[in-house]
């Protein structure tokens, strides 16, 4: 079959050559709303499992609430992200597997109303049908592909080798649904698709063109560090961003639901679910569920708190210091006073020894009471529950000089309780490894994960308390 070539008019304004692909098909490049791809994926779940339901009966109650029930398994466990590669079989063993945590949920309770009879003939009946009706699926969003449908725009990082090999397999085989419309590199070559400068840029490019969809990080020259900093710029838009495994080639790649593999190269997904906005609306409403609820129930204890605050030394019941929040804005976090009076808590580093604390002070350290005032903050949006503790202005000046990645602590919204604080590095600890575990809070996040810290937290406290006896 002769291969001709056509040009294709990239999301940058420049063309791209492009190889005609295979099937004598001829692309128009179209860019779907970004909501297209997983609303394919979940209405034909929808409707298989709506079909499973109605073969079983409707009167089935077990049978009513699986299909929701699998629904929101399947989205939670990310089956409804847009994926380059659509092969039905590879992810058949994980579907069924999220297709059968609704069975077990419901297991109790079909036990003790009707058996498990109806409960697993419908369990039966919806893995039979959605897996044929997911691989149509595939196969019809494939065939869009080529016709030029379900595109997405895809900045490459690194013009090496396997950054060129991927820009011209995304153009020779388009039902992986990308388009290359550049590359980002110190160094040029046979490129199929522009160069566009150096990695540095990659964060000024998502900012002008939000038709941008991917961002692939290919082996280049570029050093590590550099990478991690270009990426956590980059996460603040709305991009998959995929990196192309070190040493896959020797077997030293992940695999899973999380990696996309293009023509032998495996894709790895970089999670961001910390920086998306569905995420955080959840998290949002989890903490003002928790800190309101407290505050309403522990408004005595803080009463009383507040009373052997103002009786242990001359001046007021709160403590409010500027701290830098989000986004580095400064925000004014209260606390019960710790200390007697002083005026250089904004530039004075905090020790365990302080010959100021008063006694009430001391005790409420060790028991982290007088940091409960910040559930206001909490209930006003300035703080979360769970996140990189806030540190003070002329502080953050001098880490963010001195440590690597400390800024990067403020893509979220700091916590009462954190990530690093769990693991010991609370007062007078390391910066460095703070950041580093700050970062691994926000790359690695899940609700599961803030539940964790704060069961641990409330571990701890109790823990003080008893020790302070």
């Amino acid at each position: 079959m002769a291969v001709a070539s056509q040009t294709v008019r990239g999301a940058l304004g420049a063309p791209v050559i492009q190889a005609a692909p295979r099937h004598d098909v001829i692309v128009r490049t179209t860019v779907a709303p970004r909501w297209a791809f997983p609303t394919v994926l979940l209405g034909t779940d929808a409707l298989a499992l709506t079909i499973a339901v109605l073969l079983v009966g409707v009167g089935s109650g077990v049978a009513l609430a699986y299909a929701p029930l699998a629904i929101l398994c399947l989205a939670l466990s990310g089956a409804y992200r847009r994926r380059m590669s659509l092969r039905a079989l590879d992810l058949t063993p994980w579907v069924i597997g999220r297709l059968a945590i609704p069975l077990l949920l419901l297991a109790p309770v079909a036990i003790i109303r009707t058996g498990t009879t109806e409960l697993l003939t419908a369990v039966l009946v919806a893995v039979a049908i959605l897996l044929p009706m997911r691989a149509l699926a595939f196969a019809g969003l494939r065939r869009a592909r080529r016709l030029g449908r379900f595109l997405e725009p895809a900045l490459i990082l690194g013009a090496g080798e396997i950054g060129a090999e991927l820009g011209r397999d995304f153009l020779e085989y388009p039902e992986y649904g990308v388009v290359p419309v550049g590359f980002l590199d110190c160094v040029d070559g046979n490129l199929p698709a522009p160069l566009l400068g150096d990695v540095d840029r990659l964060g000024p490019l998502l900012s002008q063109h939000d038709e941008i969809r991917r961002v692939i990080v290919a082996f280049g020259p570029a050093q590590e560090s550099e990478l991690v900093s270009v990426l956590r710029a980059a996460v603040a838009y709305d991009v998959e961003i995929s990196v192309v495994p070190r040493f896959f080639d020797n077997g030293v790649a992940p695999d899973g639901p999380d990696t996309d593999d293009v023509r032998g190269i495996p894709l790895y997904r970089v999670r961001q679910s910390a920086l998306r906005k569905p995420a955080w609306v959840l998290k949002r409403a989890v903490d003002v569920l928790i800190a309101g609820t407290v505050l309403v129930l522990a408004s005595p204890f803080l009463l009383a708190v507040a009373v052997a605050v103002k009786l242990s030394s001359p001046g007021p019941v709160f403590f409010r210091q500027s701290r830098v929040g989000e986004g580095g804005r400064e925000i004014l976090v209260p606390k019960f006073r710790t200390l007697r009076v002083n005026h250089d808590s904004d530039t004075r580093w905090s020790v365990d020894d302080d010959p100021r604390v008063t006694n009430v002070g001391r005790l409420m350290r060790r028991t982290s009471v007088d940091e409960l005032p910040q559930l206001w903050s909490v209930l006003k949006g300035d703080m979360s529950l769970v996140g990189p503790r806030p540190e003070r202005p002329v502080f953050v000046k001098r880490f963010n000089a001195d440590v690597w990645g400390y800024g990067d602590r403020h893509r979220v919204p700091v916590g009462l309780t954190g990530w690093a604080q769990v693991h010991g590095l609370r007062g007078d600890t390391s910066i460095t490894e703070r950041a580093r575990f700050d970062n691994q809070y926000i790359e690695h996040w899940s609700l599961w994960r803030d539940f964790v810290v704060l069961l641990r937290t409330l571990g701890e406290v109790i823990r003080n308390a008893k020790s302070s006896r």
